[in-house]
């Protein structure tokens, strides 16, 4: 076991080493799979922490962040909240109904260049990212905000409330 320390890199270590090698570009839907690693057990987790803190609906929110000192590493951030949030760059968010036990996938916002390219490219977008393309769309439009707003019970036109 103490061997098995030793040979183990931080992820700093991980870091620093990949920021030597040359950079390799990957596709918004390559970088969604790969952090897929565990999403399903962290949005389990955050269900049952729901459940705990909240009576009646509530909502799962994801977070995709680089970490401030290793711009390489990305995570995400898995919490929950009663209220529906705003719709921001790097987010996604499900509604959990508690009556039925399921999770409702609300919509994703990818990272800010990620929908200026979709938003700037949307004629040549591959059929594969259409979706997320229209999440992109909704975003920018006020869709995404306009359902937020009705979950939360909103007025259209009230202004935008920050979180």
């Amino acid at each position: 076991m103490a061997e098995e320390i030793k040979t183990r890199d931080t992820i700093g270590k991980i870091s620093s080493d990949l920021l030597i090698k040359p950079l390799e570009t990957t596709s918004a839907i390559e970088q969604t799979n790969e952090q897929l690693g565990d999403y399903d057990k962290n949005i389990n987790a955050a269900v049952d922490r729901g459940l705990k803190d909240y009576f009646g609906d509530f909502f799962l929110v994801v977070l995709t962040k680089k970490e401030r000192l290793m711009q390489n590493v990305i995570r995400n951030y898995f919490f929950c909240r009663k209220t529906c949030p705003s719709p921001e760059y790097d987010q996604v968010v499900y509604h959990y109904h508690r009556t039925a036990d399921e999770v409702e996938f609300l919509w994703v916002v990818p990272s800010k260049d990620t929908c200026e390219t979709f938003k700037d490219n949307m004629l040549v977008i591959p059929s594969h990212e259409k979706q997320l393309l229209q999440y992109v769309l909704s975003f920018y439009d006020g869709t995404l905000l306009q359902i937020s707003k009705k979950y939360n019970g909103e007025q259209d036109d009230s202004p935008l409330l920050i979180n």
